[in-house]
This record gives structure tokens, C-alpha cells and sequence, in this order.
């Protein structure tokens, strides 16, 4: 963690970033980092305006157990279930950061300054328990900056429309493939339909689309390695930014729609994209690519710390990066399809290891919470 005046020292192409119209926001979240004020210090001098978790910060903040030590004890004195256990955990840093990150709601409208949650992964293939489990998270955070992430499965796309129909804001995760993030802004606006037929005001919900990026290389990249050609070597690094910026282009199509300007004339928010898994996997590649080449606005770029500092410190943000380059995309997606590299096949990998890689994290953090109920003698 950096200190506030060296970040306010470095701050530059965080602040050309966000005078483009992206929101900078946090991919990390730990009682530590609250408690010692480091994310208040990077609100105040970074231009970060949002956090995000996921099953595998939660399992990297609570499983190593620092600084959860306390409520720990107090939970196995009670006898909680480990699923009670982690979720007071989880939702308990959620509403302190949310906390944090107030005033950015209150300056921006309700725009930034969001804390989001994910429902149980588990539950990724069942629409009526993601409702019912995204239900109870707005109401055990009980915060109006905090977003409850589904996922976009399949089983996913009715309960977002359900969650916004009740009016509670939404961050819609694992999102891979063009044809799944149009659905996803399809649940979205249905949604909000149902909300403005029963009454609500449509201008307190807010939703983000996590477009996932660097995964989409790492998988399209392996098999161009494999193929081995010149033709196919010189298409790597490529995939992944010509997905999101396609994404960006469907994102205009829709937000520019009639069926969405009867919306916005009743004071609706739109559904901005989130680049997700902006940290570089590849060492060969800059390790500030998926911000430096993802710069547009209306967007979010959540980043892990790591790729936080490297933009701060080296980054090159020189104006939009998107818009414009869709023919461009094409042609990069349309090449690794020629080669025999199937996009559609490759992002439902993407979709069912990302549920997978959640549902381990998931377990693992139930497992080292069980193991420190029971080291205080409490059955689990």
C-alpha cells in the first residue's frame, strides 16, 4: 500500500483517465485496507471512485484471518453457521466501505461511489435463489451506494431483471461473450420497465456490465501459441481488446435505442460497462494495456492495486481508445476465427471456468472459516 502524498505525487494519468469520462475503481477490498485508511487515502489522491470484490478477494482478505480475529470469536460464541460467519464478515466490510465511499455517491448523484457484493456462487445456475440471496444482501449491507453482483448465466439474465424490478442496483459479472452482453443490457432494461410500471423512481437505480478482458486473451493466446504461424502469432494480445471494444459499439446501439430514450425521459441511469480482469496475465505485454487501450467515456475500469499503481505511475492515457476502432475489431476477431479458433466455444469456456474458479474460491473461504470456528471450539 502507498502512502497519500505519493500518490498525490504520481496522480496524473489517473486524473487524464478520469477527465475522459472512465471511473476508476478498485478491484480489492479488506478490513486492513479500511481500518488503516488506505482506501479513504486512495479516494482522496488516486480518483478512485468505486470498489469491486469477488469471491477470491473475499477468500485472499478473510482467509488469511488478519484482522477478522475479533468477530471471529464473537460469531463462535454465538454458534453461527459458516455461511452466517462469512457473510457478517463480507457484508460488514461492504457497509464500511460503502461508508467511505459516500461522499463520491452523494457528489456524483449516485453515479460512483459504489461498494459492490456477490451473491453466493453456488447459486450461479438458479434464478430463484440468486433473487432471494441478492434480496438479502441489499438489506444486510443496507447501504444505497452498494451493488449486488449476479452473474451473467443463463439462469442469471431473469433474476437482474427481477433485483432491478424491486429498484436494487446491479453489477452484472462474468460477462465474456457480444451475444451474452446483449442480453445482459436486454435483462437490464426490462428491469427498469418493470420498476417504472409499478412506481419506483428510476433514477435511483444504477448498474454496471462487467465485460471480462484479460482472460479472453490468456485462452484465444494459448491457442494461437499452439498453432504456431506467423499469421497466428502476430494476432496475440489482440483478442481481448477487440471484444471490449465491440462491446463498446453494442453499448452505444442500445443506449442510443428508442426503447431506451422512453426510459431516459423518465430520469433512468444507464448501464455503463465495467472492464473487469484488467490485470495483465501475459509479462510480455505492458502491464498497463488494458487501461492505456480501454479509454472511453461512460465506462469503468475496475483494477486490482497493482495495475492501479502502474497506470499512476506509467501510464499512457492519451484520449479515447475505443470508439472508432470497431472495424479494426472486427477484422482482429474475424482473423482468429479463420484460423480455426471458435469464439464461441472459447468464451463459454470462459463462462463456466469463471463460475468454476468462484464456486473453488468460495469453498476455500468456507473451509479456513470453519477451521477457525472450530479452533475456538464452536461446531460448525
Amino acid at each position: 500500500m502507498i502512502s497519500v502524498t505519493e500518490a498525490t505525487a504520481n496522480a496524473g494519468a489517473l486524473k487524464r483517465l478520469s477527465d475522459q469520462g472512465v471511473s476508476i475503481w478498485l478491484d480489492d477490498l479488506s478490513r486492513g485496507r479500511i481500518t488503516s485508511g488506505n482506501l479513504a487515502e486512495l479516494v482522496a489522491s488516486s480518483h478512485v471512485v468505486g470498489v469491486t470484490t469477488n469471491p477470491s478477494i473475499f477468500q485472499a482478505a478473510i482467509g488469511s484471518g488478519a484482522g477478522y480475529e475479533e468477530q471471529l470469536a464473537d460469531l463462535a460464541v454465538r454458534g453461527v453457521t459458516v455461511d452466517e460467519a462469512v457473510r457478517m464478515m463480507t457484508t460488514a466490510d461492504v457497509r464500511a466501505a460503502a461508508d467511505v465511499l459516500r461522499p463520491v455517491h452523494e457528489a456524483t448523484g449516485g453515479r460512483d461511489g459504489r461498494v459492490s457484493i456477490e451473491v453466493d456462487p453456488r447459486l450461479a445456475h438458479d434464478t430463484a435463489a440468486t433473487i432471494a440471496e441478492a434480496k438479502q444482501l441489499a438489506w444486510l449491507v443496507d447501504r444505497p451506494n452498494v451493488m449486488i453482483k449476479i452473474p451473467a448465466t443463463e439462469a442469471g439474465l431473469p433474476a437482474i431483471t427481477e433485483v432491478v424490478a424491486r429498484g436494487i442496483s446491479v453489477n452484472v459479472t462474468l460477462i465474456f461473450s457480444l451475444e451474452r452482453y446483449r442480453a445482459v443490457m436486454d435483462a437490464y432494461l426490462a428491469g427498469l420497465e418493470r420498476a417504472q410500471a409499478a412506481g419506483l423512481d428510476l433514477s435511483t437505480i444504477h448498474s454496471v456490465a462487467s465485460f471480462f478482458v484479460s482472460r479472453v486473451d490468456s485462452e484465444i493466446d494459448k491457442r494461437l501459441t499452439l498453432l504456431g504461424t506467423d499469421e497466428a502469432l502476430a494476432l496475440k494480445g489482440r483478442a481481448a481488446l477487440a471484444n471490449a471494444r465491440l462491446a463498446y459499439e453494442a453499448y452505444g446501439d442500445v443506449f442510443g435505442g428508442d426503447r431506451w430514450l422512453a426510459l431516459a425521459g423518465a430520469r433512468a441511469n444507464k448501464q455503463r460497462p465495467l472492464w473487469a480482469s484488467t490485470g495483465v496475465k501475459d509479462p510480455a505485454y505492458k502491464d498497463t494495456l488494458y487501461v492505456d487501450e480501454l479509454v472511453a467515456p461512460g465506462t469503468v475500469n475496475t483494477m486490482p492495486e497493482a495495475t492501479l499503481n502502474a497506470v499512476r505511475d506509467h501510464g499512457e492515457i492519451t484520449g479515447d481508445t475505443v470508439s472508432g476502432g470497431y472495424a479494426q475489431a472486427r477484422a482482429d476477431l474475424g482473423a482468429v476465427e479463420r484460423l480455426g479458433i471458435s469464439y464461441d466455444e472459447v468464451v463459454r469456456q470462459l463462462e463456466d471456468e469463471g463460475v468454476a474458479k468462484f464456486e473453488t474460491a468460495w469453498q476455500d473461504l468456507l473451509d479456513a472459516v470453519t477451521k477457525s470456528l472450530l479452533s475456538k471450539g464452536v461446531d460448525a
